[in-house]
């Protein structure tokens, strides 16, 4: 573990998808197991983590939509709250790791975890709780990378971890085609000028706006998350 780690306060972006193999559906044991020792590790180095989880191994609100009679707005809150289910599932698995952790909701849903308010969330990051915050911005039509930029914000973390199935920003697809380059670092302009597909417009201008950084990274690749953590050249870093 490194002595000293280069960001205080992070916000950690992870896909729903991260919770199940490539392709599946719903919650693997295994995987999630895997993402929660990997948060722990980085927890108990004093790091303060703040997670936002997705929905997509469950449901995507806007392709819901399109493939069926349910409307776009009912979609995303059906997004929304499988959201909650994955935040609950880390919870209990970093806490059964011994991390105290808690899942704060943008949504009411009283009965399994707390509403958000960002002084109370504050408050959990500075006594050594993970916060894992659930349910987006709690407003259909909003992604919940757009959720992780505004969280960070709010919370005035040092930075964006996005967690992704690749190891950084490619000028195209490397699954479809060998030649794609990497960018080791990138600036916002470019991300937009040259449409490069790592978070959607609203998060991408957000974070500009707001000089936050952000790092795509692979959290599948054990250690990933301590290396950027300690500052290492990991994944892409997009600078403000």
């Amino acid at each position: 573990m490194p002595e000293k780690n280069f960001y205080n306060r992070v916000l950690l972006k992870i896909s729903g998808e991260g919770m199940c193999p490539e392709g599946g559906f719903g919650i693997e044991a295994h995987e999630l197991e895997t993402i929660a020792r990997q948060c722990v590790e980085v927890a108990k180095t004093g790091v303060q983590l703040a997670i936002v989880v997705g929905g997509g191994n469950f449901i995507r609100g806007a392709t819901f939509a399109e493939d069926g009679h349910i409307p776009r707005d009912t979609a995303d809150y059906m997004g929304m709250l499988a959201t909650v289910i994955n935040s609950l599932a880390l919870q209990e698995t970093m806490e059964a790791l011994g991390q105290p952790t808690r899942v704060c909701s943008a949504i009411s849903v009283y009965s399994v975890c707390e509403p958000y308010i960002r002084r109370r969330v504050i408050r959990h990051l500075e006594k050594g709780r993970v916060v894992i915050l659930a349910a987006g911005t709690g407003n259909p039509r909003f992604t919940t990378d757009t959720c992780a930029v505004l969280r960070s914000i709010e919370i005035r973390a040092d930075v964006v971890l996005k967690a992704t199935k690749v190891d950084g920003i490619y000028d195209s697809d490397p699954k479809k085609n060998a030649s794609a380059k990497k960018y080791e670092t990138v600036s916002y302009e470019e991300v937009l000028s040259k449409q490069l597909r790592v978070m959607d417009l609203t998060a991408i201008t957000l974070a500009r706006e707001n000089n936050m950084p952000l790092v795509v990274f692979n959290l599948k690749k054990q250690g990933n998350l301590t290396r950027v953590l300690a500052g290492e050249d990991v994944g892409t870093k997009i600078n403000p």
